[in-house]
């Protein structure tokens, strides 16, 4: 700044100026000083934007990377006004102004600079958070990053606020203090919407289910139809909508069926005692025949389970090889109406529960 000041001096005495002149209370040459500074930080910063994303640019081209593409266009949110009200409050820095316009320029640039933080936040979460860390770009997920953007925002803005109050002299001690009491005050006071936007969050980036999902909640069973903000929308399989809050979610266990792979099918059946033993052995292998017959199942095991009080129980075990349950469903009708025409041909009959008195004289 020293030479530059000599370097203005020098150049108004060849043009017959005198630097020592004052005028409106600052001399010629603090003038011509910061116009000086003014024209070089405007020639400086724009030359700084032009060379950051010329190579910056080159090599976010080479890369798959999103960081690079993010910084790109963070350069590119400063325009040409910010640079021109960073460069006229660089050169009012020689000059003698009053407190007051002083501060006011300084107040305008911080609230200028805030919004240029705020700008920088969106790019960084549009860019990195939406493209980079989630994978599945769902419209909750979005909503949910939308909102934690919209708070870093609005704190970015408070402080943003306190720090032109402070530069205008005002005591913000006060204001924070008052403000904590206030804010401990609504976190009291509306703690169940606060619990129940929090776990929200949860929902939004642990997802233990999505829309669309069949999941059982208690005794509560449906699709998930809505992740909102306070609640989540199940439509049952009676066809009502079940309203559920996000903490009491949370809190529960929750069985997700869109995310099994296969479902394992257990069932029994038991036959007359009077069966004789050689069809009773042969059971399981004709019902290992029939589930092995069946397409999109994998046979585990059957077997002759026990002695019930008017049966011999069988088990059997399966696999549907996917989860959709109308699927499951018809492929047991299919598997129960194969048993019941081979016993038919086996002559083996189904027991049903009954009672023999034995009456003695």
């Amino acid at each position: 700044m020293e030479r530059l000041n000599t370097f203005v001096g020098a150049a108004l005495e060849y043009g017959n100026i005198s630097p020592d002149a004052v005028f409106l209370g600052n001399t010629i040459a603090s003038y011509a000083l910061a116009a000086t500074v003014f024209l070089l930080g405007i020639l400086a910063l724009g030359i700084m934007q032009h060379l950051v994303l010329s190579w910056i640019g080159a090599i976010a081209k080479r890369t798959e990377t999103d960081l690079d593409d993010a910084f790109v266009k963070i350069v590119r949110s400063f325009r040409p006004p910010f640079y021109l009200f960073l460069a006229f409050w660089l050169a009012l820095r020689p000059l003698e102004i009053t407190g007051i316009a002083d501060n006011l320029v300084t107040a305008i640039l911080l609230l200028w600079a805030i919004y240029q933080a705020v700008i920088v936040v969106g790019i960084v979460v549009e860019e990195v958070v939406f493209h980079h860390l989630t994978k599945e770009r769902d419209e909750n997920t979005k909503s949910a990053l939308h909102l934690l953007t919209s708070i870093a925002k609005g704190v970015m803005w408070v402080l943003g606020v306190l720090l032109v109050l402070s530069n205008f002299g005002v005591d913000v001690t006060s204001l924070v203090a008052g403000a904590g009491i206030i804010g401990i005050a609504v976190a009291f006071a509306l703690q169940g919407i606060l619990s129940d936007l929090f776990s929200s969050f949860s929902l939004y980036f642990d997802k233990p289910f999505k829309i669309g999902d069949f999941i059982i909640v208690g005794d509560t069973m449906g699709v998930v139809k809505h992740i909102g903000i306070k609640s989540t929308r199940i439509r049952s399989l009676s066809g009502e909508e079940v309203v559920l809050s996000n903490k009491e979610l949370t809190n529960t266990k929750i069985r997700n069926f869109k995310l099994m792979e296969e479902r394992r099918v257990v069932f029994r059946f038991g036959v007359l005692y009077s069966t004789p033993v050689h069809k009773v052995r042969e059971i399981p292998s004709m019902v290992r025949q029939i589930i092995e017959g069946s397409e999109s199942v994998r046979f585990d095991r059957a077997h002759f389970a026990g002695f019930a009080e008017s049966a011999l129980d069988f088990e059997i075990v399966y696999y549907v090889l996917k989860s959709d349950y109308g699927m499951y469903m018809d492929i047991q009708q299919d598997i129960n109406l194969k048993i019941m025409e081979r016993f038919e041909q086996e002559d083996i009959h189904f027991a049903f529960p009954t009672r023999t008195v034995h009456l003695h004289q």
